[in-house]
């Protein structure tokens, strides 16, 4: 079985690490580069950058504080927000990024995935997809989960798949900071579909939602922000609760 991973997630605005709840709501939940370092040392797998105001505002990604954050961790990083061509992305890599991940850009123009992926390789690329359950169906929202399309979860996912993403970044908007647990049945669906990586986000509340999202929704990867930000849990003790239930983490 392949290791699982426990991904840490700074969502920045106006270079603070902000939360909300349904993607709205935000307070501040403290200094990236600290948070940074003090998951890098407690021995998160990886970590991911999300500008989340970038898109909104048309601007690049904040890349002194790529450049900072990066300066200080030892693991695999995941930069996004307002990524829209080739030449952003090689900055970001020039900058200390190891990953990209691209989500309104993406659907507004698929053809980047192809590009990226060609450029930079799968590995590289990953494909962020925040979707929310409208009467049965998962449907696909862009710009932070403001604007809604018509394009629905599981036809994108495969779509992305086919383009040369590497991994997917699946957000329930319904579950983001409620803390009620993962969409499970979306992502066990999510992971039947495709043969790339599936990353849970939005709904982490306690240890044994991670639990669960690894064996019932299958996912490859889980993402929390608040539940770690705030000291609810800590990352050394939820893998010691993952090795206990039999999931394989790195310790």
């Amino acid at each position: 079985m392949l290791t699982k991973r426990i991904i840490p997630c700074l969502d920045i605005k106006n270079g603070r690490t902000v939360k909300g709840v349904n993607f709205v709501d935000l307070r501040d939940a403290g200094d990236p580069v600290e948070l940074a370092k003090i998951y890098s040392d407690e021995g998160a797998d990886e970590l991911v950058f999300l500008d989340i105001s970038a898109t909104e505002e048309r601007r690049r990604t904040l890349i002194d504080l790529v450049r900072k954050v990066a300066a200080t961790i030892n693991i695999p990083f995941t930069v996004g927000g307002g990524i829209s061509a080739v030449e952003d992305v090689e900055v970001l890599l020039q900058n200390g990024a190891d990953k990209v991940s691209i989500n309104s850009s993406a659907v507004k123009n698929p053809q980047l995935i192809n590009d990226l992926a060609q450029k930079f390789g799968s590995q590289c690329v990953v494909v962020a997809i925040d979707a929310k359950q409208i009467d049965e169906e998962w449907i696909v929202h862009l710009v932070g989960g403001k604007v809604p399309t018509e394009i629905k979860l599981f036809d994108w996912a495969k779509e992305v798949e086919e383009r040369g993403a590497g991994e997917i970044l699946f957000t329930s908007m319904n579950h983001d900071g409620t803390k009620n647990g993962f969409a499970n049945e979306a992502l066990a669906k999510l992971s039947q579909l495709v043969n790339i990586p599936i990353i849970a986000s939005g709904g982490a509340g306690n240890m044994q939602h991670f639990v669960d999202t690894f064996i019932d929704g299958k996912a490859d990867a889980a993402l929390a922000a608040s539940v770690f930000h705030f000291k609810e849990i800590e990352i050394k003790a939820l893998k010691k609760e993952l090795k206990n239930n039999n999931i394989e983490v790195r310790i």
